[in-house]
């Protein structure tokens, strides 16, 4: 007899003065959430948390989550901007044992098709232990964009997002295997990597 897959524990960190403080409403994190339960056929479960832009909060919170979470995934939106409260990078890159920079560079290279100020995002990926941490950007629209990528009129995509390469990245670390819909974001494994569909 099979035992159901566990659920893939993903931390979904929301990094904003004014929406921890109430301000406003967060965006961030119900963005992500809309577009994970679109994405993911595996079973997931978010951790979710909203935190001022304090350096030494956004690195308990990132260890945390991580650590005594057992999240494998841990999603950032906010605070990597150059402003001087900006210090979601540094505060990344701090808990993490490796830097993953392709993610970033993917990052800005797909917001630039939009906006010339993409080239001012300082968004990081690291890999703590089993889990690999990514900062996204703050804009539903951005982070949707960053994720999945982008899609001429036929639906073909043009430019990939980020999310392809991170189910086999999570491999590679030995946190779970993921499975996305193709539809929204069709996830590269080399062949000898890939598993029969769930049934």
């Amino acid at each position: 007899m099979t035992h159901p897959t566990p659920p893939i524990r993903i931390g979904l960190v929301s990094i904003s003065d004014r929406a921890s403080q109430g301000v406003y409403q967060d965006q961030g994190v119900p963005g992500l959430q809309e577009w994970l339960a679109a994405a993911l056929v595996s079973p997931w479960e978010p951790v979710v948390r909203l935190i001022p832009d304090e350096r030494a909060g956004i690195e308990r919170t990132l260890v945390e989550l991580v650590d005594r979470e057992g999240c494998s995934l841990v999603l950032t939106t906010g605070g990597t901007g150059p402003a001087p409260r900006d210090v979601t990078p540094e505060a990344t890159r701090a808990v993490g044992e490796r830097e993953m920079p392709g993610f970033g560079e993917q990052m800005r290279q797909i917001s630039l098709n939009f906006v010339p100020t993409a080239i001012l995002s300082r968004q990081v990926a690291v890999v703590r232990g089993r889990a690999l941490i990514v900062n996204l950007p703050g804009q539903p629209k951005s982070i949707r964009e960053t994720l999945e990528g982008l899609k001429d009129a036929d639906g073909r995509q043009t430019v990939h997002g980020i999310f392809a390469a991170i189910p086999y990245c999570l491999d590679l670390i030995g946190a779970p295997y993921v499975e996305t819909h193709d539809a929204v974001c069709k996830a590269f494994r080399p062949k000898s990597a890939q598993r029969p569909p769930a049934p």
